[in-house]
């Protein structure tokens, strides 16, 4: 799972991006967590309706709240923010640039809540806020294979170590595809359903060959040959031929597999000597987005031979010989 995401965090890799300004003083308060993706603006809670407040959500103060609280007087100022800021809230911001009131600052900070002012409009500020919090707080796990785009299919290649997961990607980069990243797969869940796999940092897009040792891909293949990160669409298994187990030979038996919660198709692959098995995981991407764009080769030709054979299937149904 991630590492947690501090208010200090926030700061240090979003400041400049949200124009941000701390005008509480520095100090243990930016130690927060952050364990929200959404943020809330505060309208009920400064009207004093607080049963169904968010506890644990950073609060924003755009020009509408701003303007609420200068039409009270000192004393409900006081009591509102008092009430409001004994909420577990990590962060207070202020958009628009405004002027923010000292009692407003003071008492966030004897509460122990830093409160930030952003020169950014409210909407501007939500819009670039927000990405980077479903980023940082997605769930996340590590992955042991290779991530691929082959014709901008997502491929995670998966199987025992040494059965041969490097050199197929590695094949797939020399025929023009793209590795993403290789042993470490670092899988985050965006959403309910959408996996993004990307590299470890300190590994980038080097590679492990046995043989060989490690390799560097973008210096040996270019830029093009590598990508960020990428969505995994499809999980493909590498597995040494055994007599004694039964492979998909029609793709009508759909296989899947579940990773963080999500499920993904699953294409199990039995290796033996001679087969290419670079251009099989061609096919298997160009098969994906057959079935994406709403052809189902199988299924279609399920479908036509069941046709054809309805006539025998009658006949002998009423052959009451």
């Amino acid at each position: 799972m991630h590492e947690p995401l501090t208010v200090e965090d926030l700061l240090q890799n979003k400041g400049r991006s949200l124009a941000l300004e701390l005008l509480t003083p520095a100090g243990a308060a930016l130690t927060g967590q952050i364990h929200e993706t959404d943020l809330s603006s505060p309208g009920l809670a400064l009207a004093g309706f607080t049963d169904r407040f968010p506890h644990g959500r950073m609060q924003v103060f755009g020009e509408t709240e701003m303007t609420y609280l200068a039409s009270l007087d000192p004393e409900s100022v006081q009591d509102r923010l008092d009430q409001l800021f004994r909420m577990e809230i990590p962060a207070v911001f202020v958009t628009k640039g405004q002027e923010v009131p000292e009692d407003f600052v003071d008492l966030a900070s004897r509460h122990g809540v830093p409160v930030f002012r952003s020169y950014l409009g409210t909407r501007d500020f939500y819009r670039r806020i927000n990405p980077y919090l479903e980023m940082a707080l997605a769930p996340t796990t590590t992955l042991h294979g290779s991530l691929a785009d082959v014709y901008g299919v997502g491929l995670l290649f998966m199987g025992k170590s040494g059965i041969g997961k490097s050199e197929c990607v590695l094949d797939l980069v020399e025929r023009g595809h793209r590795v993403v990243a290789d042993d470490i797969i670092v899988t985050s869940r965006r959403g309910a359903d959408l996996l993004i796999g990307r590299g470890h940092e300190l590994q980038r897009h080097h590679m492990e060959i046995r043989g060989i040792g490690i390799i560097d891909i973008p210096a040996l293949f270019g830029i093009r040959a590598i990508r960020q990160q990428k969505r995994i669409e499809v999980v493909v298994h590498l597995e040494e031929w055994s007599d004694e187990s039964s492979y998909d030979r029609t793709g009508l038996a759909r296989e899947r597999t579940e990773i963080l919660g999500v499920h993904l198709p699953k294409v199990t692959i039995p290796l033996n000597p001679g087969k290419n098995i670079t251009v099989i995981c061609e096919v298997v991407a160009m098969n994906h987005l057959l079935k994406y764009s709403g052809v189902d080769s199988a299924e279609d030709f399920d479908h036509a031979l069941k046709n054809a054979l309805q006539p025998v299937r009658e006949y002998l149904e009423e052959d009451y010989e």
